[in-house]
């Protein structure tokens, strides 16, 4: 793919989109999107299916959605909530944990700056993109599996890691895409560009894509 083209191809991106679901963590996170709610969600999804990352949210929200009724909640509570979502007894401690954090030091306000966030446990640089992207509306760009992916079959990037393709979109993406890019990619590999077997021949963004590893 040619550097040019990726003004094309958001603009397709962007029609494809609409026709399918927002990521769940956009769902379940509110409107404005609640900084905490994008956090915890994101903490859920991890190495977990979306369908089961929103009702877990959901279930979770519904019983405590701030970091003080967290920290009201006994674990075992948390752990119930959120089940079956993967590493669930990990995600429950670390929620309860950042919960504490949020409000011993931070009072209670989820901080906007990666490497701030990067200091709570279960917060890698994935989701802190997501948290000030989604939470903050600040640039960011947050890599997941399906950037990863889809950016290297494009040929767009040459990486070997996410966190490799993050900080080579930060030189090459425009900056006016860096906030939604995410959002479009991750509905793209969800529904069309998926890891085996992708629908090449139903994506009209097939022109732009260098098909690299299918």
């Amino acid at each position: 793919m040619k550097n040019s083209d990726i003004h094309k191809v958001i603009e397709i991106l962007h029609q494809l989109v609409a026709k399918w679901k927002v990521p769940v963590v956009g769902r379940v996170s509110g409107s404005p999107p609640d900084p905490f709610k994008v956090l915890i969600s994101c903490i859920l999804s991890i190495r977990t299916q979306d369908k089961t990352t929103n009702e877990a949210s959901k279930r979770l929200f519904r019983l405590a959605d701030s970091p003080q009724s967290i920290m009201r909640l006994p674990l075992s509570q948390i752990e119930k909530a959120i089940y079956p979502v993967g590493f669930y007894r990990n995600k429950a401690h670390n929620i309860l944990q950042i919960s504490e954090q949020l409000a011993q030091k931070y009072n209670c306000r989820v901080p906007d700056e990666i490497d701030e966030l990067l200091k709570f446990k279960g917060v890698g640089r994935k989701t802190a993109n997501l948290l000030i992207t989604l939470g903050y509306k600040k640039p960011g760009i947050c890599v997941d599996t399906h950037v990863h992916r889809i950016c290297n079959r494009w040929g767009y990037v040459k990486t070997s890691t996410p966190e490799k393709t993050e900080f080579t979109l930060r030189e090459k993406l425009p900056s006016q895409y860096w906030i939604e890019f995410n959002g479009l990619l991750v509905a793209l590999g969800q529904n069309l560009c998926r890891p085996v077997s992708p629908k090449c021949d139903l994506c009209p963004l097939k022109r732009f894509c260098e098909k690299v590893g299918v």
